[in-house]
């Protein structure tokens, strides 16, 4: 298991789009996916799970990553956080 925190960069949050795509990423791979704000947990393959936590810009996200292919799965989770889901 594998843990990183992540910041919400792009303006809008982890609304619609971002969430579809982050449940895209997270689909491609075998591992669990978890992302962790306050007290709430979601499986990142669940897109109302991900709206659910309501994150906004600026907030930081825990994630957890578990299963063989972890350390993949946490590098493409990041890398759609780093890009702000392609948004300005």
């Amino acid at each position: 298991m594998i843990k990183q925190t992540v910041v919400v960069n792009n303006g809008s949050g982890l609304h619609a789009r971002p969430a579809t795509l982050v449940v895209k990423e997270a689909s491609k791979f075998e591992s669990d996916v978890t992302f962790i704000s306050g007290t709430a947990e979601v499986n990142a393959k669940s897109i109302m799970g991900i709206m659910a936590l309501g994150a906004k810009q600026g907030q930081s996200i825990n994630v957890k990553v578990e299963g063989n292919d972890e350390e993949e799965a946490m590098k493409a989770i990041i890398a759609l956080f780093q890009s702000n889901f392609g948004e300005a």
